[in-house]
């Protein structure tokens, strides 16, 4: 196998010094470099991509609508031990969230809210083998 794992996600933004501030704040990554356009932000694990701003006037928002049942989805999904807490605190924040789904039975779940620019991003407490 030649690749091992995901380097980086890029994602692209309308103001740069604005995403750069909600992604240190919201997601509590540290910036590792950041120029007048692009910025690389870090959450400092072995293993984990790091995220890769670039400021941009092409306006695609990332995220895709379910052709079989509508549901919009993300791309990217953060992993948090503390789902529903997170979920209130971005409400807090008066960031755009959607609504938080559990499944009962087994506890797992997760939730989609939105960056300064649109795009969806996702939160789950789900972990995978060799996560």
């Amino acid at each position: 196998m030649f690749i091992s794992h995901i380097a980086t996600v890029e994602i692209p933004v309308s103001n740069l010094e604005r995403s750069v501030a909600f992604y240190v704040e919201v997601l509590g990554v540290k910036v590792e470099f950041k120029g007048e356009k692009n910025a690389m932000l870090s959450f400092q694990a072995m293993g984990v991509p790091t995220i890769f701003l670039v400021e941009t006037e092409d306006r695609k928002s990332l995220s895709f609508s379910n052709s079989h049942n509508g549901v919009e989805h993300s791309i990217i999904d953060f992993y948090t031990q503390s789902l529903e807490e997170f979920h209130h605190w971005l409400q807090v924040k008066n960031i755009e969230v959607g609504p938080l789904n559990i499944n009962e039975e087994h506890g797992f779940g997760g939730f989609g809210f939105k960056d300064p620019d649109g795009n969806l991003l996702s939160a789950c407490n789900v972990l995978h083998k060799g996560q």
